[in-house]
């Protein structure tokens, strides 16, 4: 696929969310990093699902200083095997908190937390309760920790938004957000940010998304493997050019407009990002 050439006063792109510790990357991660700083990437947010995944994700971002940024959190869906997943609980959160609070001073956002209402993984009205509990507890150590939290909302936009307004968050970034664009708009009202992978070139909602969304209020996203620009293909942090240029067909403005304003937002987001990416 194209990369086209970067250039103007920011300089690249932010990924706001993405697994680079997944295992689809276990192989060739040098020529993957490579290859996104070739397609203008500053800077990688990487996400984490649960604790098992936390000391990977610190390594990754001692390997990669200055590029890949940690974010821990527990993830609203827990695999216990391949074939089989349910909603996080407690203790999922339990066993995350003694390294949260471990790296706290690595890391630049809480993430990745949530809700997902999804009927293949809640039973009901319990574990919807249980998933926000423990989202109730992630938005307070982001508040305690002074972290802005990166926020799965899938089948749950609403009442995603409505529990990080009850909960005072202030500081939240909606990735890959699968809601109506009023519902978003109820998000931008509260000041959150709205991260848009390229899967964009092949999904009518988030166009609509991006249409009603103000540019102040997107990040880019690639959600690396997931979400990339072909189903089923392994999506890679280098794709976050498609996302751009999506943005800026839709927005009717220039691909280095789209470039300079994602990544204010992310730095304004993201204060700890201010290392890799000067203004």
């Amino acid at each position: 696929m194209r990369c086209p050439p970067y250039h103007g006063s920011m300089g690249g792109y932010v990924d706001c969310h993405c697994h680079i510790s997944a295992r689809d990357f276990d192989e060739d991660i040098e020529e993957v990093i490579e290859r996104s700083k070739k397609a203008g990437l500053l800077a990688l947010l990487a996400v984490a699902e649960h604790a098992g995944e936390f000391d990977r994700i610190i390594q990754l971002s001692q390997r990669f200083p200055g590029f890949i940024f940690p974010c821990l959190g527990v993830h609203p869906v827990q695999e216990v095997s391949p074939e089989q997943q349910r909603g996080a609980s407690l203790s999922d959160l339990d066993a995350a908190l003694p390294l949260i609070e471990q790296y706290k001073d690595h890391l630049v956002a809480i993430g990745e937390v949530g809700l997902d209402f999804t009927p293949r993984f809640v039973r009901g009205e319990t574990d919807k309760d249980e998933q926000r509990r423990v989202l109730v507890r992630q938005a307070q150590i982001a508040k305690t920790l002074d972290l802005p939290l990166n926020v799965h909302s899938r089948s749950a936009g609403r009442p995603t938004i409505q529990l990080l307004k009850e909960q005072g968050v202030d500081k939240a970034l909606l990735h890959a957000f699968d809601g109506k664009p009023s519902v978003a708009m109820e998000g931008v009202k509260a000041g959150y940010f709205f991260s848009i992978p390229p899967s964009i070139i092949r999904s009518e909602q988030k166009q609509k998304l991006v249409k009603q969304l103000p540019l102040e209020h997107i990040c880019l996203e690639t959600d690396s493997p997931a979400l990339g620009p072909e189903k089923q293909v392994r999506n890679e942090p280098s794709n976050i050019h498609v996302s751009a240029e999506f943005i800026s067909k839709i927005k009717g403005v220039s691909l280095e407009t789209v470039m300079e304003a994602t990544t204010l937002n992310a730095l304004r987001l993201f204060p700890r990002l201010k290392s890799a990416v000067r203004p």
